[in-house]
């Protein structure tokens, strides 16, 4: 990672830039640096915060996506941010759609890549066997179209995690929680501008679940990745880039229109 990790308040974040606030959630297994190519791209005219979600530090009983959405809260309060646009993948798109219930005020539009919320299938649909790194490399390649994205660096951080006891329950935890809190009920609620940035070859969050989010959300516009899974920002970036940079300038022209 290429940024500066701030710590402050019991917080840990990339604070880039400078203008109308990006505020990027990362998934489950993710890291900040899976958003290293939104910054670069957007830290002239934007300015891009990611934070870094407490998913293995909260006690095991809360533990969950409500937990993590009163986080978000939390560090927004903190930083005192407001008028931003959420950005979320994986789990970090769920984590965006329950704070979007709760505080709506503070956000101005949404964009969704790979989310859950509605469904998906964790883990390639089996739990990992901790002790076989083969097994973790092929699960780590699920989440991606080409199995190159997933390097010997990220396979062995996701191996770290699952070998960890106290991790892997959080894990575990975190994940049903996910599974249980299902969106569907609550998305035709939410009439802010919503992007929908999604692989075609998502085999975590399949296509057919970016088409219910589209069909449920009331001001949604859905655009594909060819030859992309659960990650585009990571695997195709100068794409995925490009899409998010047509709907923040749309967002713009609403603005001043």
């Amino acid at each position: 990672m290429e940024f500066v990790l701030k710590e402050e308040h019991g917080f840990s974040y990339i604070d880039e830039g400078e203008g109308e606030v990006l505020l990027l959630l990362h998934g489950l297994m993710g890291a900040l640096s899976n958003w290293d190519g939104v910054i670069n791209e957007f830290k002239s005219k934007y300015r891009v915060i990611i934070p870094m979600l407490p998913v293995y530090d909260m006690p095991l009983i809360s533990t969950g996506v409500k937990s993590l959405s009163k986080f978000v809260h939390k560090f927004i309060k903190f930083k005192k941010l407001s008028n931003i646009t959420l950005l979320g993948n994986s789990l970090g798109g769920h984590v965006a759609l329950v704070y979007l219930t709760a505080h709506p005020e503070n956000i101005k539009a949404l964009v969704l890549t790979g989310s859950s919320g509605l469904y998906e299938n964790a883990f390639g649909g089996s739990f990992p066997r901790r002790e076989s790194i083969d097994f973790v490399r092929e699960k780590v390649q699920f989440t991606f179209y080409d199995p190159a994205i997933a390097t010997d660096e990220l396979v062995n951080d996701v191996f770290h995690t699952v070998n960890d006891r106290n991790r892997v329950i959080r894990l575990l935890a975190m994940a049903k929680s996910a599974i249980r809190h299902n969106m569907k009920k609550e998305l035709n609620k939410m009439t802010l501008p919503v992007c929908l940035i999604w692989g075609r070859n998502d085999k975590i969050t399949p296509p057919e679940v970016a088409v219910e989010f589209n069909e449920l959300l009331p001001d949604s516009e859905l655009h594909w990745i060819d030859k992309c899974g659960h990650a585009p920002m990571m695997e195709h970036p100068e794409e995925f880039n490009v899409l998010l940079k047509q709907f923040l300038t749309k967002l713009e022209a609403k603005v001043n229109a």
